[in-house]
């Protein structure tokens, strides 16, 4: 990750920086990990979109897979069940950043109903150069007027009806 510019991390985060991530993500929102032979092969999550309330219906999506694990469907099995729960939190809009060129993560979203926004130029600096950003969205559920909040990753476990429902997004069903 620390390595390429398709994630702007300039420093590998340890365990426990992960796991803080993971802690205050799962809070709200789903964190998907997919492994093999108990190695993590990828992982898929998605965030906030910003914090004043108005933006309380939209989420930033992010996924990654090993080098060895690219083009097995992993990416796709997890954007999959992370887009199946976010539907049943109540959460309207998905959008995404990919450091450019990234031809093989814009088809990826592409494929998955995510269309272009726009571009961030040279929003990042890593490796002794600017890079831009592309943004794209995605609808999850229709907006509608009134809209309820969406559930809390937790509360929506918590329901017996909504942890069942959970399970047959996290399964593929």
């Amino acid at each position: 990750m620390v390595e390429r510019v398709t994630s702007f991390e300039l420093d590998p985060p340890d365990g426990a920086e992960m796991a803080r991530r993971v802690e205050r993500c799962v809070e709200r929102t789903p964190w998907l990990v997919a492994e093999r032979d108990a190695v993590v092969v990828g992982y898929a999550y998605a965030g906030l979109h910003r914090e004043r309330p108005a933006y309380q219906w939209s989420v930033e999506t992010s996924a990654y897979v090993r080098d060895d694990a690219h083009r097995t469907g992993v990416a796709r099995a997890l954007y999959a069940s992370l887009f199946a729960i976010l539907a049943l939190q109540g959460f309207r809009n998905a959008y995404a950043g990919i450091t450019l060129p990234n031809a093989a993560s814009e088809g990826f979203h592409e494929s998955f109903g995510f269309t272009r926004v726009g571009v961030y130029h040279g929003v990042g600096y890593k490796f002794g150069a600017w890079h831009d950003v592309l943004w794209l969205e995605r609808a999850i559920l229709p907006q509608v007027a009134e809209p309820p909040a969406p559930l809390a990753l937790p509360v929506l476990r918590s329901d017996p009806s909504g942890a069942a429902a959970v399970e047959r997004a996290l399964s593929g069903g």
